[in-house]
């Protein structure tokens, strides 16, 4: 049954996107100790540096879809399954993090999530087809470990900055996945001369990052965590599963764009370049509502409104990427950002804003983002699969639609002033 709602308290949210994966380790893990200004900055720097590297790979493949089809022999199937391959990672490896971080500490798990992130990014330099799939599985799954404890260590150890941490670790990411829509192409013309070496060179700032964060990994005194909570009710839970799909639904809308937004825009007659410079615009102006739309939600009675507004902008944007005259696609793009920043935010959000504790939280998290990415995973194959039969990306329009509709009727539901039923019990049986 779901409990009565109470509206959080305003510090507790303050960086409310930030689950921490080992909210459920007794003791608590401390943050280490920093003797230093210099070394907290570096600490910070090193945090937002890999977030930037957790969204190449989706938006550098995106870009030079074509030509790899060209190349290779790919058929359309073969390339939905490329571009879905590493939103399925994100749900598959999602809920190892959490045991791996309890076991191994959280620094430690995020610098091997590290070095298979380089290494799966660096194996894209080689232009046969199945090392690319392996390679891409193993960068989707590093991602998959980086997505769950980065935000946990950003919030635990910079408790007193969250909100200045919260909007740097966004902007990173956005950053991220429109630097490479943007300069993937001007790489493989003016650097490596070949879409391979394009794909390849995003494994250059992770290598970079991953030097900087080695020191800082292997000196952090490693955690010896033992779980003294645990949270029942949630997976028989209507508004949970609510949450869950509004979750999995706007990321199917998200990964869409990150893989098919590049290759629908060449189809519409822009040039691989102004089609990549595009996409990177639209990423950047996700960043203007993944700011704004915590602090605006927290402070409604609920957030049915909000949650379907901003899908229905989303969705309407991305009818006129598809549709509209081709002079004013950047606006529909710049728009389609703005609600698609905005949703992914308002999912963060709601999982906190439903959970009754920490605790909770940490767990409608994981069910949210592991059952939400498997979902979401069967966007981008959908809209492949239909250029495929039907030979355009016109026909991705009901698509779109429906997961609108389907986004909309979970974030009605989702957005009710409500706690989720779950509950968190020690190990003794008692609440």
């Amino acid at each position: 049954m779901n409990q009565t709602f109470r509206q959080p308290d305003p510090k507790a949210v303050e960086g409310l996107d930030l689950i921490d994966a080992e909210a459920d380790s007794l003791p608590t893990p401390q943050p280490p100790e920093l003797r230093s200004r210099a070394a907290r900055i570096v600490l910070g720097a090193s945090l937002v540096l890999i977030a930037f590297n957790l969204r190449p790979l989706f938006s550098s493949l995106s870009v030079l879809l074509p030509e790899v089809m060209q190349a290779t022999g790919l058929s359309t199937t073969g390339a939905s399954l490329l571009t879905t391959l590493p939103v399925l990672c994100l749900g598959l490896f999602a809920p190892f993090a959490p045991r791996l971080a309890q076991r191994y500490g959280a620094e430690r798990t995020l610098l091997g999530a590290l070095v298979l992130l380089a290494l799966g990014t660096a194996l894209r330099c080689f232009e046969w087809v199945p090392l690319l799939f392996v390679a891409t599985f193993l960068a989707g799954g590093a991602i998959a470990i980086g997505n769950v404890l980065l935000p946990g260590l950003v919030k635990r150890d910079f408790a007193g900055s969250a909100a200045v941490m919260t909007g740097l670790y966004t902007m990173a990411l956005c950053a991220g996945s429109a630097a490479a829509a943007g300069l993937t192409l001007p790489i493989e013309h003016l650097v490596t001369g070949s879409w391979s070496g394009a794909l390849a060179a995003w494994a250059v700032p992770t290598l970079v990052v991953l030097l900087i964060w080695i020191p800082q990994a292997l000196a952090s005194r490693r955690q010896v965590s033992h779980r003294g909570f645990h949270v029942v009710g949630l997976w028989r839970d209507r508004l949970a599963w609510q949450v869950t799909l509004f979750m999995g639904l706007q990321s199917a809308l998200a990964y869409c764009i990150f893989g098919w937004l590049a290759p629908i825009l060449r189809e519409r007659g822009f040039d691989a370049a102004t089609a990549g410079a595009i996409a990177s615009v639209s990423v950047m102006a996700q960043v203007i509502t993944c700011l704004a739309v915590p602090s605006v939600a927290m402070r409604l009675k609920d957030q049915r409104g909000i949650n379907v507004a901003l899908v229905g902008i989303a969705v309407v944007a991305l009818l006129g990427i598809l549709f509209a005259p081709t002079s004013t696609v950047l606006f529909w793009a710049i728009l389609q950002g703005i609600g698609q920043g905005g949703l992914i935010a308002a999912a963060m959000t709601l999982i906190v804003l439903r959970s009754p504790d920490s605790h909770v939280a940490a767990h409608l998290s994981g069910m949210a983002q592991g059952v939400g990415y498997m979902l979401a995973a069967f966007g981008p194959l959908l809209v492949g699969l239909i250029r495929g039969w039907t030979g355009s990306f016109s026909e991705s329009a009901f698509l779109f639609v429906a997961l609108g509709l389907g986004a909309a009727m979970m974030g009605f539901g989702a957005g009710r002033a409500l706690h989720v039923g779950g509950r968190t019990i020690g190990f003794d049986g008692e609440d």
